[in-house]
């Protein structure tokens, strides 16, 4: 969506202002509503987000209920956040949407066209706000609408012939202003000069006792500045959430549309309805993906690979041909980093598998079920198939890792790393205590602890001798 909007150059630069001070009392939650998560991100962020592919000079974020916890959730700095200047803002009392604006005011530039959207409407597009600023073009005030056929609860708008003339609010509209299907959806563009005039003139003479932001209609219209209404036909766009039934409902209806573009594009999915992307999910052709999948940060498959039933999958490329049984969790760590996780072509993981950050697999790797790996390469054709840990291993081609095999990486106080060269066996049940080298072609015997370096081709046993006590008694009660 961002490279879409990459070339294009304003009259006036973009500045965004993101009201997120209300309480959310509905949401009967501690935390501040704008923080609770759709699609693994706090709602916030989505708008963020969509203010760093609009290009925004900067983003100010009026705060107020949990004002400290929505500040510090964005208090460290992201790819998005690093495209602007971002600042805080606090609302408090909270007075109305035209109350929370005039907070912003000292931070807002005369140059700009300020762009307001809610901290509780995640999903609105970035190329939908596009058209919405060039509607404004810098001289005039224009509005997102959309028609409800149940409109109850929003702001009417009120049009005579094509201009608009007002935003009447629910409480305040007449029964023929009840009627009217337009709405307006709470997002706006408007030239930041005449914004700040609007502003100094709002008073609270309504039902509410509220400063209302849409209020600044009728001065436009009495001012001689034209109100436009830019009309869309995608409610999800504008969909805010004040419960967890309407926050339920909206990650849903986000998923299915996920997953309708996943299809599209050519993957298999068992069921859509059964489908979690919370992230960044590319696939290459002839995927598929059974149910109950769920895929967190970034993930990429590659041509043909099968994820099977209940697997979660976080920050990891898995290549062409790669089988991932049901069950499988693979945890990677942040995309681009060491503990990013990768699968090899071909290769076979799981069922019950566990792949931890910096899982790094070749192809035709084997990892089996019940076998955890971390911070560990395994070259072409290595197979841990049962009950196993590899932490922090460097395991060379062919290797074959037995079933009840560990490598006892950490002293209490540091990790070391165990070294298994190719062609190694190590038999079933088997502690390798590192730092250790087990040399290439080697085979270690089931049930040994090996505290020293291998030689290569070696056979290694490490284990106490076997006694047997012919016709030995239990003890008895």
């Amino acid at each position: 969506m961002g490279s879409k909007l990459e070339n294009v150059k304003l009259a006036s630069a973009v500045d965004v202002v993101i009201m997120a001070a209300g309480k959310g009392t509905r949401m009967k939650s501690k935390l501040p509503k704008v923080l609770h998560l759709l699609a693994g991100r706090a709602l916030l962020k989505h708008v963020v987000d969509t203010a760093a592919a609009l290009l925004a000079r900067q983003v100010t974020i009026i705060t107020g209920h949990g004002a400290m916890e929505v500040e510090a959730a964005l208090a460290s700095p992201t790819d998005s956040t690093a495209l602007f200047d971002i600042n805080f803002v606090r609302q408090e009392p909270q007075l109305g949407t035209g109350h929370a604006l005039q907070q912003a005011v000292p931070v807002l530039r005369d140059d700009g066209i300020v762009v307001v959207l809610s901290g509780d409407v995640p999903l609105i597009a970035a190329d939908t706000l596009q058209q919405l600023i060039n509607a404004c073009g810098g001289t005039q005030l224009a509005l997102l609408t959309i028609d409800f056929a149940d409109p109850t609860g929003y702001g009417r708008i009120v049009r005579q012939g094509e201009q608009v003339q007002a935003i009447v609010e629910h409480k305040d509209a007449s029964e023929a202003q009840r009627a009217i299907k337009e709405i307006y959806s709470g997002i706006m563009a408007v030239p930041a000069k005449l914004l700040k005039a609007w502003l100094a003139r709002l008073d609270n003479k309504n039902s509410q006792g509220e400063y209302y932001l849409t209020d600044i209609v009728k001065f436009a219209v009495a001012d001689g500045v034209p109100v436009v209404a830019h009309k869309i036909g995608d409610a999800l766009q504008v969909a805010g959430i004040n419960s967890p039934v309407q926050l339920a409902e909206l990650e849903r209806a986000f998923q299915m549309r996920q997953a309708v573009q996943l299809m599209e594009q050519g993957v298999r999915l068992a069921d859509p309805a059964r489908l979690d992307v919370r992230g960044q999910l590319v696939c290459a052709q002839d995927v598929s993906i059974d149910v109950n999948c769920v895929f967190e940060g970034a993930v990429t498959l590659g041509e043909g690979v099968k994820i099977g039933a209940n697997c979660v999958i976080s920050n990891a490329t898995i290549d062409a041909g790669a089988v991932i049984h049901p069950f499988t969790h693979i945890e990677g760590g942040k995309p681009g980093t060491k503990d990013a996780i990768e699968v090899g072509a071909g290769a076979l993981i799981g069922p019950f598998a566990r792949l931890r950050p910096g899982a790094k697999l070749g192809p035709e790797v084997h990892i089996g079920n019940f076998v955890e790996v971390k911070n560990s390469t395994l070259a072409r054709g290595a197979k841990a198939n049962h009950l196993a840990y590899l932490g922090d291993a460097t395991v060379g081609e062919r290797v074959n890792y037995g079933a009840g095999s560990i490598t006892a990486n950490y002293d209490g106080a540091f990790k070391h790393r165990t070294v298994i060269e190719a062609d190694v066996h190590i038999g079933s049940n088997c502690v390798l205590i590192a730092p250790l080298t087990v040399g290439a072609g080697g085979t270690v015997g089931g049930g040994s602890t090996l505290t020293k370096d291998t030689a290569p081709g070696a056979l290694s046993v490490a284990r106490g001798k076997q006694v047997s006590i012919a016709n030995w008694k239990r003890p008895a009660k």
